[in-house]
């Protein structure tokens, strides 16, 4: 009866996602399947995944496929869809942000413009897993597996607990993407049953990290410090935004930082990941009616990259720059 009982308690369990990658080859080693979860308790102002911000569903709008037609308006049961008429007499679709989108969808499979995706999706266990396994091969053959992300996937323990829990028992290796920024709690039972942590570090200095967070990081050390303490597999990524968080001091202080913690017993930091700002999120925004924080664009140049990579071997330590 054990076993019937944890069946039907991972089918009634639930998590929201917005998104499933497959494929992926940048979130951990070999081929992936990337989850992303919905829902997160920061706000960076470099987001690439803004859908992935509210744990509420949304409606992603791209207003250059919309033809006005106005199907949506009728069978949307919350009223999401409005419908208007411009001075010039055309039809004009617009979204209500202030009424609640319900999930159900059917709005999107009316949309004759492929203009609308709703973001969100309450899944099970059971029903992920059966998408994971359609890769099993390609986890066995290039020592990939599952990716959690976000998003915060933390905010969602529990439910990434039992899938992680699943894909070992299928022998596939398991990794997760997080901030760090929850409970002490969630990251021990994290440690249980993810091969690997892809563990941000945004802003070293707390002060700072209070200014551009809402929140000092004293609670993101301690879950990092305790999962050196597990010997949890850890990947620390580094996000480098020109004004934000490249300075001397921030890119020298988290790298000495981390560099403690590796040696320190049972310390399985692997290296550290450098990934410097990028646009790639820019237009979901748009989709969103958000608008996008950053108004300069705050890549870097190609010389910049290399002297940037020429300066991180003055490190003993192993710290890539990711580029794009």
């Amino acid at each position: 009866m054990t076993g019937i009982a944890e069946v039907n308690k991972k089918t009634e369990l639930k998590g929201r996602i917005f998104n499933i990658q497959k494929y992926s080859i940048y979130d951990g080693e070999g081929i992936r399947t990337l989850i992303f979860f919905k829902g997160c308790n920061l706000r960076c102002d470099w987001c690439a995944n803004p859908e992935g911000l509210s744990s509420k569903f949304q409606v992603m709008f791209s207003h250059d496929k919309c033809i006005a037609c106005g199907k949506c308006a009728e069978v949307c049961p919350a009223g999401v869809h409005l419908m208007s008429v411009d001075t010039d007499g055309n039809a004009v679709h617009t979204i209500d942000r202030n009424v609640d989108c319900i999930g159900c969808r059917k709005c999107e499979d009316v949309c004759m413009g492929n203009a609308l995706d709703i973001m969100g999706k309450d899944v099970t266990v059971p029903e992920l897993m059966a998408v994971v396994m359609q890769d099993y091969d390609f986890y066995m053959s290039s020592g990939g597996g599952v990716t959690l992300g976000g998003g915060e996937l933390s905010l969602q323990t529990d439910f990434a607990v039992a899938l992680l829990t699943d894909c070992k028992k299928q022998m596939i290796n398991t990794a997760i993407e997080t901030q760090g920024t929850t409970s002490l709690a969630n990251y021990e039972k994290l440690a249980k049953c993810t091969d690997l942590f892809l563990f941000d570090i945004k802003q070293i200095n707390t002060n700072q990290h209070q200014n551009l967070f809402g929140i000092g990081n004293e609670d993101i050390k301690r879950n990092l410090e305790r999962l050196v303490e597990l010997g949890a597999n850890i990947v620390i990524r580094m996000p480098l935004i020109r004004g934000y968080n490249d300075s001397f001091d921030s890119i020298t202080g988290a790298f000495e930082y981390v560099m403690k913690l590796a040696k320190r017993d049972n310390s399985n930091i692997q290296r550290i990941d450098v990934l410097p700002y990028h646009q790639f999120g820019k237009t979901k925004y748009e989709k969103l009616d958000m608008i996008y924080p950053i108004t300069q664009n705050l890549g870097y140049s190609d010389e910049e990259l290399n002297k940037l990579s020429d300066f991180f071997t003055q490190f003993d330590f192993d710290i890539r720059l990711v580029r794009h």
